[in-house]
């Protein structure tokens, strides 16, 4: 499958097309998935650790990036590709993590602000 033309030498080592590996060309290369098709991976170089890839294609991401192709934000951050974290108030909100777009944390009733850690108006003591 992955041979190029010229087949392989007296000692059956193959001569492989680039996307693959191995003395007959039995697997894919590095930066490559899905054998026998051995497609490009496709990981986000701002999200992902390098550009190699599992056999199903995962990339490996950085700690605060998560997805297929790490193009997306793990959960308790927000703001791709800055992937910034949530910081959500302990006391003031309902759970660590927040909306992926804004960084809005999802608030106890009667508290307020994007990391709810501030009583409404007409409300006092915080985080009482």
């Amino acid at each position: 499958v992955g041979t190029l033309p010229g087949g392989c030498d007296s000692a059956g080592n193959c001569f492989c097309r680039a996307e693959f590996a191995g003395p007959r060309c039995e697997q894919c290369s590095p930066g490559h998935h899905s054998y026998p098709h051995c497609y490009a991976c496709s990981c986000d170089s701002r999200g992902a650790v390098d550009n190699n890839c599992s056999p199903a294609g995962q990339c490996r991401c950085h700690g605060n990036f998560a997805g297929h192709t790490c193009s997306q934000c793990a959960l308790g951050f927000y703001g791709y590709p800055s992937c910034t974290p949530c910081q959500c108030s302990r006391e003031g909100s309902l759970h660590s993590t927040c909306d992926q777009d804004t960084g809005q944390c999802s608030c106890r009733p009667k508290v307020t602000g994007l990391r709810c850690d501030s009583c409404v108006p007409g409300a006092y003591g915080f985080p009482h």
